[in-house]
């Protein structure tokens, strides 16, 4: 779904930063996640060979390697020129203190953001997802397809609006 959102804002010619989360599988099975900045950096975040960090299930969690890689990513935000995308706001990010630190003030930036959350009870997304400037909504059958369409269009707008507020 996010990956649908990106080709619609980079199609309109909208600067995006932030970070996406991606399944790594070896032999058909996954077996740990790449954290992918949006503009190239990646690194491993979670893989199930790892024995060391924080464990998430089967996944042992690298928070060093996630947060080379997020943190930067994030960082290009505070200068407000474009989207935000953060994907995923879960355990194996959310392990990250410094990760945590970082949400608080990414989302206190006035700039038009979209973030895939857990749908699991963590005290940070439970805290974000309270916010009365943020609308969540949920991924299911019935919308995924249209979702992508209608999150880039106000996406899109917002960001017009933003560029238009700073001029």
């Amino acid at each position: 779904m996010v990956d649908g959102v990106l080709a619609r804002l980079r199609a309109a010619d909208v600067p995006v930063v932030g970070f996406l989360t991606r399944e790594l599988r070896e032999g058909g099975r996954r077996v740990g996640f790449a954290a992918e900045a949006l503009d190239g950096p990646r690194a491993v975040l979670a893989h199930v060979q790892r024995t060391t960090g924080p464990q998430v299930g089967r996944y042992g969690v690298d928070v060093e390697a996630f947060e080379r890689v997020a943190l930067p990513a994030l960082e290009q935000a505070r200068e407000g020129h474009a989207v935000v995308v953060v994907d995923e706001l879960a355990q194996m990010e959310l392990a990250s203190a410094a990760f945590v630190t970082a949400l608080d003030w990414v989302f206190a930036l006035p700039v038009p953001m979209v973030a895939t959350v857990h749908q699991a009870q963590h005290p940070v997304t439970d805290r974000l997802e309270q916010r009365a400037d943020i609308e969540v909504i949920e991924v299911t059958e019935v919308n995924r397809e249209a979702l992508p369409a209608r999150l880039s269009a106000r996406l899109v707008a917002a960001w017009q609006a933003s560029q238009h507020e700073r001029s």
